[in-house]
């Protein structure tokens, strides 16, 4: 007998007939002989409507009251299980994040576990019954309020009960059936993976892959949590995350990600002194701005140009730091750019392969793709590039490495 974590996304659980299906799922998972601990996340896009209900009814929506509001969505997502499980058979308790033992800071909106307590559902599953946790919730520490783990905290709250309770595996279902060479929607020709190491899937989660959120990933590689990756409508084996296996040999290139999400902002004119950067990026910090790829161009005649991507939700706060600092460290000017995307290809083989980079550059470049900036890691090669050509220079880079 093994004890498997299983969450289940929105999409999963977005109306009464997913949720019987979930049920039977589940049912069948312990008459396989297995425990079972679920985790859900709101039905559907009801995250989405609680947010819009709170921009319609507040312009100030504090933190804490968003909190108690978003994470209503997943309790209401547990205790409908709980009563489908009960119809198949299966006893099942339902528990809000702070019942399971999830203690937070006090980030509203973002919080960040520090510490958690599963003894409620080591009872239950002591007493044969079935845990439903209500995911990406908590309770603070500081103020004992209920905390909200932010978007894709549902992942997360998996990944660390399987953790806490020494599961067998963590398995996250979705609306796809696990993880792809490129987006099957750009390149038809995609592969599903059946097995990635925990170091490629952040990087590719990093970089624009939806799913799962980059926080789980994280969370599993530091406790070597065995992920799998699979489809909650048609069951079938999806794509394992775990460690890498020394004994194999990698693919050079394991898959083609991109992303459309960020924009590049550009201080031109800067003086190439020291601590210029850091006074730039220290205030972008205190803002909480999301700072990603960075480029400085070689000094010329003293100044130099600095560009840098943010998220889009993230430019104005990022445009209105750099143009206070403008005049303040002497720069000639800030300008913005909406419309950019990034593609990377991510693999761990590129630490032992040379001649990555040449062939990515001479791909884009046969196809008139230009190169705006670069950013690399041991095993990642990104590329900026119009958004306009993205998805041209997804297919294209899948063509080279993986057809």
């Amino acid at each position: 007998m093994a004890l498997v974590v299983q969450k289940f996304g929105g999409t999963s659980v977005a109306d009464p007939e997913r949720i019987r299906e979930v049920a039977d799922h589940v049912a069948r998972t312990r008459r396989r002989g297995d425990d079972v601990v679920v985790v859900v996340s709101a039905m559907g896009k009801e995250t989405d409507e609680l947010l819009r209900l709170a921009a319609d009814v507040s312009k100030v929506r504090p933190g804490r009251e968003m909190d108690m509001l978003i994470t209503a969505g997943e309790r209401k997502a547990t205790a409908l299980l709980c009563m489908a499980l009960h119809d198949a058979g299966v006893p099942a308790d339902s528990f809000t994040g702070s019942q399971a033992g999830f203690i937070t800071d006090a980030d509203h909106m973002n919080a960040k576990i520090v510490e958690l307590r599963p003894e409620r559902l080591r009872e239950a599953l002591a007493a044969g019954r079935t845990p439903v946790v209500g995911g990406a919730q908590g309770v603070s520490a500081q103020t004992r309020d209920v905390t909200f783990l932010g978007r894709g905290g549902s992942d997360t709250t998996a990944v660390a009960l399987a953790h806490a309770l020494d599961a067998h595996s963590c398995e996250l279902y979705t609306d796809v059936s696990g993880v792809f060479t490129a987006d099957p929607r750009v390149v038809p020709s995609a592969r599903r993976m059946s097995a990635i190491s925990f170091d490629e899937m952040l990087e590719m989660t990093a970089n624009g892959c939806p799913k799962p959120a980059m926080r789980s990933v994280e969370f599993a590689r530091t406790w070597n949590v065995r992920l799998h990756v699979r489809s909650a409508f048609t069951w079938e084996p999806g794509t394992w995350v775990q460690e890498e296996d020394p004994t194999m040999e990698q693919a050079i290139v394991s898959a083609v990600v991109h992303d459309t999400s960020e924009a590049k902002v550009t201080v031109t004119g800067v003086p190439d002194q020291p601590g210029i950067a850091a006074r730039l990026f220290r205030l972008l910090a205190d803002r909480q701005v999301n700072v990603d790829m960075i480029v400085q161009n070689v000094s010329d005649h003293g100044v130099t140009d600095i560009s840098f991507t943010v998220p889009h939700e993230d430019l104005e706060v990022a445009r209105e730091v750099t143009e206070g600092l403008q005049a303040e460290i002497g720069a000639a000017g800030v300008s913005t750019d909406h419309d950019i995307a990034r593609v990377s290809l991510v693999g761990a083989g590129m630490k032992t392969n040379p001649g990555v980079a040449a062939t990515t550059f001479e791909t884009l470049a046969a196809h008139g793709i230009n190169i705006e900036m670069i950013s690399t890691s041991a095993i990642r090669i990104s590329c900026i590039v119009r958004q306009a050509q993205v998805e041209q220079a997804v297919q294209v880079l899948h063509d080279a490495f993986l057809d």
